[in-house]
């Protein structure tokens, strides 16, 4: 995967952990390796821009996902999987602070930052959660591609629970 993370939110952030769980989810959704992917922290006033702009929505937000060529996973294990250009997924390290401390497992911004990416990537590829059956999935398969690459990293303790709505 071509996968490119930029930090330019000001503060230090795991770009690596970024990079290996996002890898990880497009691995597990068998999309085609040669795709690419980019990731981006920005501050809470680019954030707020982008929201505004985008979703017409006041504030900062955690994530948003900019879907590029609209790939989606394959259906059937026989189907070969297109490659092609995922999107962008913007992150704000500032508000994953806050959700983190506020979140019932109280985590830490990196840990809530691989649950954003995760969730981001999954916008990308279709996935969304505004009914409620769509939300079952998607944060179920959310939760298994975290914890899949939690165990796989060796991380213990309670996986970061969904902050996002």
């Amino acid at each position: 995967m071509a996968i490119e993370v930029n930090n330019e939110s000001g503060l230090e952030i795991d770009e690596r952990a970024i990079l290996d769980i996002a890898r990880y989810a497009l691995a597990r959704m068998r999309i085609h390796p040669l795709s690419e992917l980019s990731v981006i922290a920005v501050d809470e006033a680019a954030m707020e821009q982008l929201h505004i702009q985008w979703m017409d929505l006041p504030g900062p937000t955690d994530v948003m996902s900019f879907p590029m060529d609209e790939l989606r996973p394959p259906t059937k294990d026989d189907e070969e999987p297109v490659q092609g250009l995922l999107g962008d997924v913007v992150l704000c390290p500032q508000v994953a602070v806050r959700q983190g401390a506020a979140a019932p497992t109280k985590h830490s911004m990196d840990a809530e930052l691989q649950l954003l990416t995760v969730h981001g990537v999954l916008h990308l590829l279709g996935y969304d959660h505004e009914e409620p059956d769509e939300k079952v999935e998607m944060f179920g398969l959310q939760k298994a591609i975290v914890d899949g690459w939690r165990a796989e990293h060796g991380l213990t303790g309670p996986s970061p629970a969904p902050t996002t709505t």
